[in-house]
């Protein structure tokens, strides 16, 4: 198996969409890119035995929650779901980061996560 199909299984199975779905934002601009996030990432780092998927996406839901808004936020929230983390985990390591990113970038996390929670119908409403 190449670099290429072993991180595209890995990307796919996570994200639970295909491959042209997921970059067809910049297939057509940088297909490279697309290559290099499939091979990198997702073939050589999510595919080490040391750590499980769920273990990978919390850090990777934490990461981009640190970086501020970015659109793969709300990608990784879905993956961590994906992968078996529960809406409570992945809000607990959202607020997490407010000791270490500032309050406003833990607030945009915590909205990216309801936001997905209500696509999915998993936002428990009184």
């Amino acid at each position: 198996m190449t670099r290429y199909e072993k991180g595209k299984k890995v990307i796919e199975e996570i994200q639970q969409r295909s491959l042209e779905e997921i970059f067809e934002a910049i297939d057509d601009i940088a297909p490279d890119m697309s290559r290099f996030v499939v091979e990198f990432p997702y073939s050589e780092i999510y595919t080490r035995e040391e750590v499980d998927l769920k273990t990978r996406e919390l850090c990777t839901v934490a990461a981009l929650t640190v970086l501020g808004t970015v659109p793969q936020l709300k990608d990784h929230i879905n993956a961590a779901l994906n992968v078996g983390n529960s809406p409570t985990e992945v809000v607990e390591i959202i607020m997490q980061m407010s000791a270490y990113a500032g309050f406003p970038k833990a607030i945009n996390g915590i909205v990216a996560a309801k936001e997905v929670f209500v696509e999915r119908d998993l936002l428990e409403c009184d």
